[in-house]
């Protein structure tokens, strides 16, 4: 005869309404759309996707575990390194890098380590239409051409707090110039919200704009290609400023594009990371990689493939990482045969 067990009334409704904020995902607040990448359905939602949350203790109640979490970009990153979350799981792993090694937006280095990446494939794109004669970032600064150009948001603040806007600016000062050259050149600027915004493929479509520099590349990047654009490389001296911040080379791979005669090299945007700070106690790391384990089945995944724990210390192409994995999660992926 089992057992019966049953959580604490407190953790019961605590429970329940986690369980409860993901569901709300899968009600009528949510619609599907196409825009997330080309021919293939994505969930939208009127509930947003930024999120802060918060699992405090009541009183005393001895060592209490308390734990907060933020998802986003350089921002929760910035949470994280002041204490005010414990955990972040950020988009792309090379924007943990440069808070690691202190080379991104945000002041000094922040003492993090890696849980978990998640894997996500993609690449920086940065295509102009072939009638511009463009064919590489620096001829752009050498003739000063004024491009009509679809990117990200380009404000002060999102250069701060944006990774996209952030690596744009990175590739584009590496080879001379900035966003603001190309409008004193007389061009145009194009920001949108997100890689996929309808503003740009309808753009992309009836000629407005020439050049799209952006991450997301699989929701616009056959699109421009069957319209007349190529892809720019960023390879040799660009490149090697590139990744001395921490920027990982990537391709954009002809076998994943119709009409590239060769690979084109260029930034790696791979990886959804999950970090915590360096002093976070081994055993709460260990526990955060038990967690993801037994809800494997429920977490969503970018590649469209069922979450592998294996998949997720790897260091691969989909999942790459250069800050060290916490000693807590590195001993649960030992010990339970995922990490070799």
């Amino acid at each position: 005869m089992s057992t019966k067990q049953r959580y604490n009334a407190a953790i019961q409704r605590a429970k329940g309404f986690l369980e409860l904020a993901s569901g709300l995902y899968d009600t009528s607040l949510s619609y599907r759309t196409r825009r997330a990448a080309e021919g293939v359905l994505q969930t939208d939602s009127r509930l947003g996707y930024y999120l802060k949350l918060s699992l405090l203790p009541r009183g005393k109640q001895g060592d209490c575990v308390s734990l907060s979490f933020a998802a986003d970009s350089f921002r929760e990153l910035k949470l994280l390194g002041e204490g005010k979350v414990s955990v972040a799981w950020i988009n792309p792993s090379a924007s943990v890098t440069l808070a690691y090694r202190g080379t991104g937006p945000l002041s000094g280095r922040i003492p993090l380590r890696t849980i978990a990446v998640f894997p996500s494939w993609d690449v920086v794109g940065f295509a102009v239409h072939e009638s511009t004669g463009i064919t590489s970032l620096e001829q752009i600064k050498k003739e000063r051409f004024p491009l009509r150009l679809s990117t990200g948001p380009t404000s002060e603040r999102d250069l701060i707090e944006s990774p996209v806007t952030f690596v744009v600016s990175a590739a584009l000062k590496a080879a001379g110039f900035t966003i603001a050259d190309i409008r004193r050149w007389g061009g145009k600027i194009q920001a949108v919200s997100r890689p996929s915004h309808p503003d740009r493929r309808a753009s992309v479509d009836n000629g407005t704009v020439n050049a799209v520099f952006d991450e997301g590349i699989k929701s616009w990047g056959q699109s421009v290609l069957d319209r007349g654009f190529r892809y720019l490389p960023i390879d040799g001296a660009l490149m090697r400023q590139l990744k001395k911040m921490g920027y990982r080379p990537g391709i954009v791979p002809k076998a994943n594009f119709k009409g590239m005669a060769s690979d084109v090299p260029t930034i790696d945007f791979s990886g959804w990371p999950m970090v915590v700070r360096a002093d976070m106690p081994n055993a709460v790391a260990y526990a955060l990689c038990e967690a993801i384990e037994l809800r494997r089945k429920s977490i969503p995944t970018d590649n469209f493939k069922p979450l592998n724990i294996a998949d997720l210390c790897a260091n691969d192409n989909e999942a790459p990482y250069d800050v060290p994995l916490h000693p807590g999660a590195r001993r649960f992926y030992r010990e339970r045969g995922y990490l070799k």
